[in-house]
């Protein structure tokens, strides 16, 4: 059937304020009936300025600013953080510490992986799987407050170590909190990978494969769901992971469903891995001497958060604040994909695909280069809230009159 010739497409736009989303962020898909024909982001609604923040904090103050930046991620920002500030002060971290860091690590991972498939599954329309999983998610929560005092920022870190220990009574409440964790995923990974209605929604849905997720260059779960071998925690290993290594987990298909399966089959290796841990948790002091400046130079840490590879950048001028430090988050590599899996999926896909990719907008925000006139000019913060209340003033009084 030949289509009429003055047939038009509609731009559909998602966000930055809508219900399918919980964070700001503004899609626009262009479609011809309920085919994406083509796709655009927009990100910067979240903008909080925590890079240029740290340059007036000493270095310990960062710490604390910088685990701000993801309320799921917190820990894996500060042990970042306090990798690359320990590099460049030339501080060795006990064993014990690095342990540590690395089980609170996997607990994280848990966490956010469990808070990742309820969202997912609202996606979808499956309440139920995203109701019980949140229930289960409250037992990771628990765990993480006996360690550390905390549910979301845990500030398990310190420069140099780590606050805590973990004693006895506490990891026998750990083993039993997994036990319980390892029973629901597996029961998990059954629903995802038999309930018919859902593999509606994920099987054969934003395919993406290896060749195509390492153009695209994605990270993490997201590009070890198309068979991307790459993990930090293998690739360039840290705390722990040198001494005890990871084995990560891989799946071909590269489908939506591959990304419920990976997030989820991790959450087994994370299980696995710190019972590991508790076993062998070394006999050493939580913490070792760091000095309060840090001598001149670069340096750079990268870690392996939930969502894939996080990378600090970190410059020292030898005082007691940072020159400079710079954050790419995953989301930010991933994000990119989305523009391309959409297209040829119909429009009611879009939210399950973006989804997949497990986004963070607070995270990833940057500041915006704003081109008048062909020119480029740099605004300070006087400069900016003024043009905002010339600008929202002036809306304003157009308003009332």
């Amino acid at each position: 059937m030949t289509q009429p010739a003055n047939r038009k497409r509609f731009t559909v736009p998602i966000g930055p304020q809508h219900p399918a989303l919980k964070e700001p962020g503004h899609f626009a898909f262009d479609v011809d009936g309920e085919i994406v024909q083509s796709a655009s982001v927009r990100l910067g609604y979240a903008h909080r300025g925590i890079e240029k923040a740290t340059e007036s904090r000493t270095w310990v103050q960062n710490l604390y600013l910088l685990e701000r930046i993801c309320g799921i991620c917190s820990h894996i920002h500060a042990t970042a953080y306090c990798l690359g500030v320990e590099k460049l002060a030339q501080v060795e971290v006990p064993p014990r510490a690095q342990a540590i860091r690395s089980l609170v690590a996997e607990l994280e991972r848990i966490h956010s992986h469990l808070l990742w498939l309820g969202v997912a599954a609202h996606e979808s329309g499956f309440d139920t799987l995203f109701m019980y999983s949140w229930r289960d998610r409250e037992t990771v929560m628990n765990i993480l407050e006996v360690m550390t005092g905390n549910r979301v920022h845990y500030s398990a870190n310190v420069l140099g170590g780590v606050k805590y220990d973990v004693d006895d009574q506490q990891a026998a409440t750990i083993r039993e909190g997994l036990d319980f964790l390892e029973e629901r995923t597996l029961h998990y990974l059954e629903v995802v990978s038999t309930d018919s209605l859902f593999l509606q929604r994920t099987r054969n849905i934003g395919v993406m494969d290896r060749e195509a997720a390492q153009l695209s260059g994605v990270i993490g779960p997201t590009g070890r769901a198309s068979n991307v071998q790459r993990d930090v925690r293998l690739d360039s290993p840290y705390a722990a992971y040198a001494d005890h290594p990871i084995t990560p987990v891989y799946e071909t298909t590269g489908d939506l469903l591959a990304r419920f399966v990976v997030r989820l089959r991790e959450q087994l290796t994370s299980i696995d891995y710190i019972r590991m841990l508790l076993d062998h948790l070394p006999n050493s002091p939580l913490t070792t001497r760091m000095p309060r400046r840090v001598k001149a130079g670069e340096a750079i840490s990268r870690v392996e958060a939930p969502r894939g590879e996080l990378f600090y950048y970190i410059k020292s001028n030898g005082g007691d604040m940072p020159d400079r430090i710079h954050v790419r988050t995953p989301t930010l590599c991933n994000i990119a994909s989305v523009a391309q899996l959409v297209i040829g999926q119909h429009l009611a896909d879009v939210p399950m695909i973006l989804v997949g990719i497990d986004p963070c907008f607070s995270c990833n925000d940057r500041t915006s280069v704003i081109c008048q006139d062909g020119q480029r000019d740099m605004w300070d913060w006087a400069r900016l809230r003024q043009y905002g209340i010339d600008h929202y003033g002036t809306h304003y009084t157009k308003d009332l009159g």
